[in-house]
C-alpha cells in the first residue's frame, strides 16, 4: 500500500520547528544580555563616579541649572522615581561603606550665616552655592529667633536635600544678635561652625536705615534718629541700626557657648574689594577645597558690587537684586564723627575678642 505524503503537514512541521528554534534564541539572547548587563552596571556605575567626583572637583557648580562650569558640563541625571530624583541638580555623590548610593536627604545644617544685617550676607550665600559641596537654603528661615516652637523635625524638613559629604547651610542674620539664638543653637549641634559677615558699624547702620526709608518713607532723618538728644549728643544706642553694630556685645553671648575656632568673620568690606580671597579662607574655614576663586567674579560697577560672571547659555551676568546696592542718603559729616566716637571702644574690644584688627577707624 502506498504511504500518503501530504507538503502541506511537512510545512507545518518545519514552521513550528523554526516558531521553537526561534523562542529558544531569544531566550539565550535575553539571558546573556541580562547577565552581561549586570556585570556591566557595576563597572559602568564605578567608571561615572570616578568621572563625577572629577568633575565636582574640576569646575564650579551653577545651582540653578546643576552644571559645571566654565565648560557648563552637565550632571549626569539620577533615575526617574528614584528617591533622589526630584534632586537631580544636587552635585557631588554620596559613598557609603556598603557601596555606591546616590540618595539624597534633608539633614540639620552643619554650618550657620548667622549675621549681620547688611553685612553682605546675601552676596556670600549666593557667592557660596557655586561650590558643588554646598546645599544652602535660599530664604532666612528664622527658626531659632522666631519660629524654634515648630521643633526641629520642622526645621530638618525645609532644609534643601543634600548627599553625603556636603555641607547643609542657612543664613538668618538675626540669629546674631537675639540673645536666645546661642543656647538653642548650642543644643541642635556643639560643632556646627558659624559664619559671621562684619561690616563698619557706622556704614551698617546707614545701610540699614536706607532699607528701612524703601519701606517706610516717612520716618525721621538718620541724624535725628541717631540721637536720644542731638542737643546733647547722646547716642541713642537702643536704635536698632546702631544697637546691632555693636558686635562686641553679642559676641560675647556667642563664647559662652563656642570656642572662637567654630566662628569665623567675613570682612564685609574685603567681601566687596576681594570676593574670591574672602571666599577662599570661607572654604578653608568649612575644610572644603577652593572651588570658588576669581575667575567667578567681576566688578560691577553701576552696583558697586562684585557679580557673578555669567553662565554659558545666559545672555546676563548673575547680580544680586534691586534691594541690594542702593544709594545711600548723604549724612552729616559730624554725625559721622560723633558716631566714631562712640564705636571706637565698641571696636576696639570687638577686634580684641575675634583676635583680628577689621581696621574702622
Amino acid at each position: 500500500m502506498a504511504s500518503f505524503h501530504h507538503p502541506h503537514l511537512d510545512f507545518r512541521r518545519l514552521l513550528q520547528k523554526l516558531l521553537v528554534m526561534f523562542s529558544i534564541g531569544i531566550v539565550c539572547v535575553s539571558l546573556f544580555y541580562f547577565l552581561a548587563g549586570c556585570c556591566e552596571s557595576e563597572v559602568v556605575e564605578e567608571a561615572d563616579m570616578r568621572h563625577y567626583s572629577h568633575l565636582s572637583l574640576a569646575g564650579w557648580h551653577h545651582e540653578k541649572n546643576g552644571s559645571l562650569d566654565t565648560n557648563f558640563i552637565t550632571v549626569p541625571n539620577l533615575v526617574a522615581g528614584s528617591p533622589s530624583a526630584e534632586e537631580s541638580s544636587a552635585p557631588g555623590w554620596e559613598a557609603n561603606g556598603l557601596g555606591k548610593d546616590w540618595t539624597a536627604v534633608r539633614r540639620l545644617p552643619q554650618a550657620l550665616i548667622i549675621g549681620v544685617k547688611k553685612g553682605g550676607t546675601r552676596a556670600l550665600l549666593e557667592f557660596l552655592r557655586l561650590h558643588p559641596d554646598i546645599r544652602a537654603l535660599g530664604s532666612e528661615p528664622h527658626f531659632f529667633d522666631r519660629h524654634y516652637s515648630r521643633g526641629l523635625n520642622w526645621y530638618r524638613s525645609i532644609m534643601p536635600k543634600a548627599l553625603d559629604g556636603q555641607i547643609v547651610m542657612e543664613k538668618t542674620p538675626r540669629y546674631f544678635v537675639t540673645a536666645e539664638t546661642p543656647a538653642r543653637i548650642h543644643a541642635m549641634s556643639k560643632e556646627i561652625k558659624l559664619i559671621v559677615v562684619v561690616r563698619d558699624p557706622i556704614t551698617r547702620a546707614i545701610s540699614d536705615y536706607t532699607q528701612i526709608i524703601s519701606k517706610t518713607p516717612n520716618i525721621p532723618s538718620f541724624e535725628n534718629l541717631t540721637f536720644k538728644n542731638r542737643t546733647t549728643g547722646q547716642i541713642n544706642s537702643l536704635w536698632s541700626p546702631i544697637w546691632i553694630g555693636m558686635y562686641a556685645q553679642h559676641l560675647e553671648r556667642w563664647l559662652t557657648y563656642f570656642p572662637l575656632s567654630q566662628i569665623h568673620f567675613v570682612h564685609g568690606e574685603r567681601l566687596i574689594s576681594d570676593p574670591a580671597g574672602e571666599l577662599g579662607r570661607v572654604q578653608d574655614f568649612l575644610g572644603l577645597q577652593r572651588i570658588i576663586t576669581d575667575k567667578h567674579f567681576y566688578f560691577n560697577k553701576t552696583k558697586g558690587f562684585p557679580c557673578l560672571k555669567k553662565p554659558e547659555g545666559s545672555s546676563k551676568p548673575h547680580c544680586l537684586g534691586k534691594t541690594k546696592g542702593r544709594t545711600h542718603p548723604k549724612i552729616d559729616p559730624e554725625v559721622i564723627r560723633r558716631l566714631r566716637d562712640f564705636y571706637h571702644p565698641h571696636n576696639q574690644k570687638f577686634y580684641q575678642m575675634a583676635g583680628q584688627d577689621f581696621g574702622w577707624h
